[in-house]
C-alpha cells in the first residue's frame, strides 16, 4: 500500500513519528508470519519542502503532488492546545489545500485517515457527511457543532467507515496505524503491538472528563455541578432542571446538542468518574464507593464500570498499586 503522510505545519511531533514508526516495525516483521501482506511504502509530502513541527523540529517532505496516486492519505495531528485555536487554523492557506487534496483523494475513490485535531479538516472537507468518525473526547462538542451531519461517537479510540479511518486524541495516531496494519493482518498487527508494548484501547471512555465538555455550555455546566452534588442521592430529570431554572425538555435538548448523549447517560458518566476515582484513591469497599455515587447495590456499579470503561473494579482499583 502506497501511503502519502500529509505533514502540516505545527503537526504534533509524536502523532506523526508514532504513525512512521508503527509502520516501519510493521515492514520489519513482515518475515517473520507465513504469507505476510504486502509491504506499506510511506512517503512524507507537504505544501513546503521543510515543515516545522510544533516542537520545533524540521521535517523534510516530497512535493504534495506525490500523493496523487497513493492508496491511502494519512493526515497526523497539528498541535492546538485549546478547542478555540482550531477555527484560525481552519482557516488558514494550509488547510484550504489540505481541504481540496483530501477532496480529490476522495473522489478518486483513495482511502482517508487522520486523528485528533486533522479529523476536523476530513469533516471541514465534507468527506464525512454521513459517516461515523471520532476524535479527541475534549473537542467532541465542538466537532458536534460544527459538523452535525457526521455521526461522531467520541468514545471510540478508531473507526472505520466507508474508506475513511478516524481516530482520538494525539496520541492516539498508535492506535490507527496498528488498526490499518490489522485490516491487512491481523497476526502481523499483534507481532507489532508485542514488539512496541502496545496495548489495545479500543475505547477513550476512561480518559475523558465529564466536566470539560460540560463547561462549553451554561445549561449542561449547571446541570453538572448540580449532579455533583447530589451524587449520592437518587435525582429525577424534574428536580435538575427545576434547580438550574430551565424545563426538562430544554434540559434534554442542551444535553444532547452539547455532549451528545441523554441527561440520564450523562450523569450515570459523572457517576462512574467518581466511583473509579474513589476506586484509584482509597480502599473503600466497592459497596461503600457504590452507596457513594447513588447505586444502592454494587453489582449496578460493577456492571456499569465494566460496560463503559472495559474494566473490573479490581482492575481499576489494581491500576493505583501498579503504580
Amino acid at each position: 500500500m502506497r501511503i502519502a503522510v500529509l505533514v502540516l505545519d505545527d503537526v504534533f511531533d509524536s502523532g506523526l513519528t508514532a504513525v512512521l514508526d508503527v509502520f516501519k516495525t510493521a515492514n520489519n516483521l513482515r518475515g517473520c508470519i507465513p504469507q505476510p501482506p504486502p509491504p506499506w511504502d510511506l512517503t512524507r509530502v507537504g505544501f513546503t519542502s521543510t515543515v516545522r513541527t510544533s516542537c520545533g523540529l524540521l521535517v523534510g517532505t516530497e512535493p504534495v503532488a506525490r500523493a496523487a496516486d497513493c492508496d491511502l492519505l494519512l493526515i497526523p495531528a497539528v498541535s492546538t492546545p485549546f478547542p478555540h485555536g482550531l477555527a484560525p487554523w481552519l482557516e488558514s492557506e494550509d488547510t484550504a489545500r489540505a481541504r481540496e487534496l483530501v477532496a480529490r483523494t476522495r473522489v478518486r475513490g483513495a482511502q482517508l485517515a487522520g486523528a485528533c485535531t486533522s479529523t476536523f479538516l476530513l469533516a471541514d472537507s465534507g468527506v464525512l457527511d454521513g459517516l461515523r468518525a471520532t476524535t479527541a473526547w475534549q473537542l467532541a462538542p465542538l466537532f458536534r457543532e460544527r459538523y452535525p451531519k457526521v455521526a461522531l461517537d467520541e468514545q471510540r479510540m478508531v473507526t472505520h467507515s466507508d474508506g475513511i479511518t478516524t481516530a482520538g486524541a494525539a496520541f492516539s495516531a498508535v492506535d490507527l496505524a496498528l488498526s490499518l496494519v490489522r485490516r491487512s493482518s491481523p497476526s502481523l498487527s499483534d507481532l507489532v503491538a508485542g514488539r512496541l508494548i502496545i496495548e489495545e484501547r479500543p475505547t477513550q471512555a476512561t480518559h475523558s472528563m465529564p466536566t470539560a465538555l460540560a463547561d462549553r455550555d451554561a445549561t449542561t455546566a449547571a446541570f453538572e455541578a448540580w449532579v455533583r452534588c447530589h451524587l449520592n442521592r437518587p435525582v429525577t430529570l424534574t428536580d435538575a432542571a427545576h434547580a438550574i431554572g430551565v424545563s426538562k425538555r430544554t434540559l434534554q435538548r442542551r444535553t444532547r446538542s452539547v455532549l451528545g448523549i441523554s441527561p440520564v447517560r450523562f450523569i450515570q458518566d459523572l457517576r462512574i468518574e467518581q466511583a473509579t476515582h474513589l476506586l484509584r484513591s482509597t480502599d473503600e469497599p466497592i459497596d461503600v464507593i457504590a452507596r457513594r455515587v447513588g447505586y444502592e447495590t454494587a453489582s449496578t456499579l460493577r456492571m456499569l464500570l465494566r460496560t463503559r470503561t472495559g474494566r473490573t473494579a479490581g482492575q481499576l482499583r489494581g491500576q493505583r498499586h501498579a503504580g
